[in-house]
């Protein structure tokens, strides 16, 4: 299938794309990858009548530190670049290591992760990661620019909290902090499919060992990606073993509600999400202690 028709307007500035989206609202979409946007047009699912391109803001790409313990990734940032940026394993090893789980080089080449977050497709990765990791997202139109938390910014299927006229420009992540571990799982058919489930992890002990803070977020778990804020909770202030993990997984099931489809039924993505958790968070574990 082909899109149906639209006007196509390559943005020469961030003032001429922020005023043609105020202008327009839900009728004009930014155009950046495509890798998630341009297929749902070709299938007619969404069928804008301006293509806005901000390809040209080549400003609005790379990664920076923001002090001493936060990344601010621009919004055009392709995946590729992430993934062979060497701040990106040094800085952010829970995002290195989902990367190559991502659909296909060749998307990911494309795709950059604005057009992923605001796309937010509960079975992508990207969305879940940044939940976990207790991100923020900044977002500006003619009106001015506001942050916006992580767990705030995703209210529903493919739908976020941002205005009509604004756009995604930056996300803002913490810096992996000494004495910490991650860990990014997820069962799919095949390599690059969509996760049946997938579970992105987070544990940080303090100087005795003891679990100072943890955080579980899961992809294609409900409507939106979900942090089990409970399963997290019950491994603080413990010293992290095969019982508390074991406790945490079996929260993550209890909590969640994913949809089932037609490769897994919701109780064998509970099961799954059962199974990676407790997994993820062992190999999370192994890396704190051992300083990674």
């Amino acid at each position: 299938m082909k899109p149906a028709p639209f006007r196509y307007v390559a943005a020469r500035s961030l003032a001429q794309a922020l005023e043609l989206k105020a202008e327009h609202g839900d009728e004009a979409r930014f155009l950046a990858g495509g890798q998630s946007l341009v297929p749902t047009m070709n299938f007619r699912l969404t069928q804008p009548a301006m293509l806005i391109d901000i390809n040209p803001l080549k400003e609005f790409a790379g990664v920076r530190k923001n002090g001493a313990d936060r990344l601010r990734i621009g919004a055009l940032t392709r995946y590729r670049n992430l993934e062979r940026d060497p701040a990106t394993a040094a800085d952010l090893p829970l995002i290195h290591e989902a990367l190559p789980h991502i659909a296909h080089p060749q998307i990911r080449n494309r795709g950059t992760i604005g057009g992923n977050l605001a796309h937010a497709d509960p079975a992508s990765e990207m969305p879940a990661i940044v939940l976990a990791l207790g991100g923020r997202l900044r977002a500006q139109s003619v009106r001015g620019e506001r942050w916006i938390e992580a767990a705030d910014f995703f209210v529903g299927a493919l739908t976020t909290a941002l205005a009509p006229d604004e756009m995604l420009v930056e996300v803002e992540l913490p810096i992996a902090p000494p004495r910490s571990g991650s860990c990014f799982m997820e069962l799919a058919r095949r390599r690059g499919d969509f996760a049946i489930i997938g579970v992105a992890c987070t544990l940080r002990f303090d100087a005795e060992g003891r679990c100072s803070a943890a955080r579980i977020g899961l992809c294609n778990a409900g409507d939106t990606p979900v942090v089990v804020a409970a399963a997290g909770d019950c491994l603080i202030g413990e010293r992290v073993e095969r019982r508390q993990i074991d406790e945490a997984a079996a929260v993550v099931r209890r909590s969640i509600e994913p949809g089932g489809n037609v490769h897994a039924s919701s109780e064998y993505q509970r099961h799954i999400a059962e199974v990676l958790t407790a997994r993820a968070l062992a190999c999370a574990n192994e890396r704190a202690r051992r300083g990674h």
